[in-house]
């Protein structure tokens, strides 16, 4: 008669399932599949055995694109600004830098306790001497990272890793006003990529530089150039690790990216930072009207900026090896651009490649 009565709610009620839930577990489930299919790539890979395309359907895309990436993103980076205790920061950080590898001896300040929070931590500048800028090539590396393709752009198609292609029209979207940058006057008939080549006998080339957790996540200027315009696609927030730009087709051209575009001393150049999961935050430092992954763009669109005006006729130009912008995390920078035939590259695809090494020259 002491007992107490256990009361209890009706079932539907407890596991009230809504369509956001069933999406958010479903997405993130596959995910992580995901993740464990792209490990066990990576480990093929290393033991040299070539590892045949296999492209996600469109379902499967619909699917990954559920996860709620570009909130947690948002999310992530409100975690990487809170300061952390004095005493936290030293385990925290040395748990990052065991997992990914990081060489903190490159770093401007080795000491942990300096960097208040993540954010700081991964923003990290290196010492002068540890990225020695090459001089005798025309164009460099603008990061740490991970060759994943070079080479010619063929039939207006870009291939991100071997094998898996993305439109260029769709990647930089659409013609920009010949104001803005120095266009060639090609018949309106002409492909998007002959409208790109501003000079007769020049050919269009491109480069595709995967940047892990690991490293370095400042970017520089690859040569000298004038930027002239900014484009920003707000996107999804898709990871953009190998193994995933060799499942989804037009990965580059779903998530959301900054195109810079202008010219160099041989015609047409661009630069595009690429997002990615936990890298909703791209910034360019002379672009401070720039905001990525924010709740007040919607995917699918874009917006445009012009450097040109009445007071800067020219754009802003760029010095080879410049600091010209950064990753709150690891992502890619792809690079697009006009040059001779007799261009070059000193790649291999897959190698590893630090900021201010050789990408390529006449």
């Amino acid at each position: 008669t002491d007992r107490k009565k256990l009361h209890t709610a009706p079932v539907g009620q407890i596991f009230r399932l809504r369509p956001f839930h069933v999406l958010v577990a479903t997405g993130g489930g596959y995910a992580g599949y995901r993740k464990y299919e792209d490990y066990k790539l990576e480990q093929l890979e290393k033991r040299g055995i070539e590892v045949p395309v296999k492209l996600a359907s469109e379902w499967e895309v619909a699917l990954y694109k559920s996860v709620p990436t570009r909130l947690l993103s948002r999310a992530w980076g409100r975690l990487n600004q809170v300061e952390l205790p004095t005493w936290l920061r030293k385990p925290v950080y040395s748990l990052y830098i065991w997992t990914f590898g990081v060489n903190m001896k490159e770093a401007a300040v080795e000491d942990l306790h300096h960097y208040r929070n993540l954010s700081e931590f991964f923003r990290r500048k290196l010492k002068p001497q540890a990225r020695p800028v090459c001089c005798v090539h025309s164009v460099i590396s603008p990061s740490d990272g991970k060759i994943l393709n070079f080479g010619q752009v063929k039939n207006c198609e870009v291939e991100q890793v071997k094998g898996v292609t993305y439109s260029l029209e769709s990647f930089l979207g659409p013609r920009i006003s010949t104001e803005d940058v120095h266009f060639s006057q090609a018949p309106a008939g002409n492909s998007f990529q002959q409208q790109l080549v501003t000079k007769e006998g020049n050919e269009l080339y491109h480069c595709v530089i995967y940047l892990a957790p690991g490293d370095y996540h400042c970017f520089h200027s690859p040569t000298d150039w004038t930027v002239s315009h900014r484009r920003h696609f707000p996107g999804s927030l898709m990871s953009v690790n190998p193994g995933v730009a060799r499942w989804i087709k037009e990965l580059f051209c779903h998530n959301e990216r900054v195109v810079l575009t202008g010219d160099w001393k041989h015609g047409f150049f661009s630069l595009t930072a690429v997002g990615a999961t936990n890298v909703g935050s791209i910034r360019i430092y002379f672009d401070q009207d720039l905001h990525t992954n924010s709740p007040s763009y919607s995917k699918g669109s874009y917006n445009d900026f012009s450097f040109i005006s009445n007071n800067n006729k020219e754009g802003i130009p760029m010095r080879k090896g410049e600091h010209l912008g950064e990753f709150n995390l690891g992502s890619t920078i792809v690079l697009i651009f006009e040059a001779p035939k007799d261009f070059k590259f000193n790649l291999k695809a897959g190698q590893k490649i630090r900021f201010g090494e050789a990408l390529g020259s006449l």
